[in-house]
């Protein structure tokens, strides 16, 4: 689970939380009540806003892992050239979050990014030039494109 996943369900908790215990002390500040679902939904629509999914420094990634979906076979990238081309091509892209990804079913490229110390710093599905699954959900690129057909070398050599 990462970070930004315990952040929300922590933060979402607490709402819960604060929303019984209000509940329960019958608060006289209806306008309180009111307030607490409006900052819910704002902070869920805040999620929504185009951003970059991938921002790194490529020289802080050791290595980039990727599981072709379609053959069964994984690549691991550690020449650097490759890492920076790969990182920065994906930093580039602005990406808009789009339908839940819950249930649906294979994929092109499982992509692990590892920093330094070996630890994965970032995982991402790219399923084509323009779409990517991330934390449970679909993207489609807003701008650039990603380069796939470089990735896609790189996995069938």
């Amino acid at each position: 689970m990462s970070f930004d996943s315990i952040f929300a369900a922590i933060f979402i908790l607490l709402l819960l939380g604060f929303l019984s215990i209000m509940l329960i002390k019958k608060v006289k500040n209806k306008k309180v009540l009111l307030l607490v679902p409006f900052i819910l939904v704002f902070t869920f629509a805040l999620t929504y806003i185009p951003h970059s999914v991938v921002s790194m420094n490529p020289s802080g990634v050791s290595k980039i892992t990727i599981f072709d979906g379609n053959t069964g076979s994984e690549t691991v990238i550690t020449e650097k050239d490759h890492i920076e081309y790969i990182i920065t091509d994906l930093s580039d892209v602005t990406f808009q979050k789009g339908k839940s990804s819950f249930g649906y079913m294979g994929y092109s490229f499982n992509t692990k990014i590892y920093n330094e110390k070996g630890k994965v710093v970032k995982e991402l599905i790219i399923n084509s030039e323009d779409t990517i699954r991330y934390k449970g959900f679909f993207y489609t690129a807003k701008d650039e494109l990603i380069d796939y057909d470089y990735i896609k070398n790189l996995v069938d050599n």
